[in-house]
């Protein structure tokens, strides 16, 4: 039996390619394997949100080039965002000319075909400039066998003036809702606990008359024992009628992750992110108002061009606000082909200066809402160990590690929180 291995880089949309990369390859009669040297057919799954990641993308293709010296027969695929990219495909076969398969974002589902056709020593690049459709019924290998990835939707409208995605992943289309609802359906009956529904902004979900809000209504009246989480949400389409329907329906996890990117107003503008910082600290105190007991997480760039000190200020004012359980952060860094390339970027060892100020932020106040937990109890969601205790996370998306009795991996169980170590939750299980 023919074997595989398959690099992800980059996003839970990636993650969840891969799966179905790994199903399509599996369904052909391809078994995996855990080290890409026993592997006949080696698959980069790539991502370009940030040049570093082609950067390592391609230093980790220089390690394949010499397992396929060793071992003519190897065959090797490159997928995903950063093939789709403009020219990138052309500059990989001029750069990687020993890459037997080079295929964009559209058209991953084709790659077990496009393995027969290089059987005769042929390379292919087939990059599909459109859109592209939306293909059901392709196979999937579940990474795990508690949490579920599902795509509800594809692409981007918004064009951030920093990023590449609406360019690699086309304008926006939304899935059908009974095959959502069928994918979840099966999911909840074979056991999985967690279904995470995936989209760029899954907000934007639109299918005829069904919007996102109606969509959560729809999915969580199917039968079992389960919650839905969700990402990514904008600031801009999140709805009241979407945090209703979460207050409403037990099933749907009082859990949003809701981006800031920044809290200038200058610099949300020149992000082309379409809200200003009131509009998004509005939105936040509507979903407080339906989900009082909500955990909310963000992402936040720091070092954005021309980005001042005045708007950084605005930035660790919004954290502080706010109140993140997990705030996700980086340095901006150039990505060629967006509007932002352009403009006069702020020095690095500012932006380091600036990205260290902002995790001690939110390491206080990430702190300080771990030791508010305490005394309360959470449904927990165990998925294993680590140190001697369980863990799992709380519907709020909330790490526990936590003692019981018997063994609770793969259960929901009831655990009262007992200490917090900074931003670490402990706690017993109730029985």
């Amino acid at each position: 039996m023919p074997t595989y291995y398959i690099k992800t880089y980059g996003c839970q949309m990636n993650a969840h390619e891969s799966e179905k990369l790994a199903g399509l390859l599996e369904s052909n009669g391809y078994s995996a394997v855990s080290d890409m040297a026993d592997a006949d057919v080696i698959v980069m799954n790539t991502c370009c949100v940030r040049e570093s990641a082609e950067t390592h993308i391609l230093g980790n293709l220089g390690i394949v080039k010499k397992l396929k010296e060793k071992k003519p027969s190897l065959k090797v695929a490159v997928c995903g965002c950063m093939t789709q990219a403009t020219d990138a495909a052309k500059r990989l076969k001029k750069r990687c000319p020993f890459v037997d398969i080079v295929i964009g974002t559209h058209n991953i589902y084709k790659l077990a075909e496009y393995l027969k056709d290089t059987n005769g020593g042929a390379k292919i690049v087939d990059i599909w400039d459109d859109d592209g459709g939306i293909t059901e019924g392709v196979p999937v290998k579940r990474l795990s066998k508690l949490s579920a990835l599902v795509n509800i939707m594809y692409g981007c409208d918004n064009f951030c003036s920093y990023c590449i995605v609406p360019y690699v992943r086309g304008r926006e289309r939304s899935r059908e809702p009974s095959a959502i609802i069928s994918d979840v359906q099966s999911l909840v009956e074979s056991g999985y606990k967690e279904i995470m529904l995936l989209g760029q902004n899954v907000n934007s979900y639109k299918s005829g008359d069904i919007d996102f809000a109606k969509l959560l209504d729809m999915l969580s009246d199917i039968e079992g024992d389960y919650w839905i989480k969700f990402m990514t949400s904008h600031p801009k389409d999140i709805s009241e009628s979407v945090v209703k329907i979460i207050s409403k329906k037990p099933r749907l996890a009082h859990f949003i992750h809701l981006p800031v990117q920044s809290g200038s107003d200058r610099v949300l503008e020149l992000m082309n992110r379409k809200y200003t910082k009131s509009d998004y600290l509005d939105k936040i105190d509507m979903i407080k108002k339906y989900l009082p007991d909500v955990s909310l997480s963000c992402d936040v760039m720091v070092g954005f061009p021309t980005e001042t000190e005045e708007d950084f200020l605005e930035t660790l004012d919004v954290v502080r606000r706010v109140g993140y359980s997990n705030l996700f952060s980086f340095i901006y860094s150039v990505r060629s082909g967006t509007p932002a390339a352009e403009m006069e970027q702020v020095p690095l060892d500012v932006k380091k200066e600036r990205i260290d100020r902002l995790i001690k932020v939110q390491f206080e106040v990430a702190a300080r809402l771990a030791k508010e937990s305490i005394g309360k109890i959470y449904k927990v969601l165990c998925d294993g160990e680590e140190n001697g205790r369980y863990v799992g996370k709380t519907q709020t998306d909330k790490k526990v590690l936590f003692v019981a009795e018997k063994n609770p991996i793969g259960r929901f169980v009831e655990v009262r929180i007992t200490e917090a170590e900074n931003s670490k939750l402990y706690g017993t299980e109730i029985r």
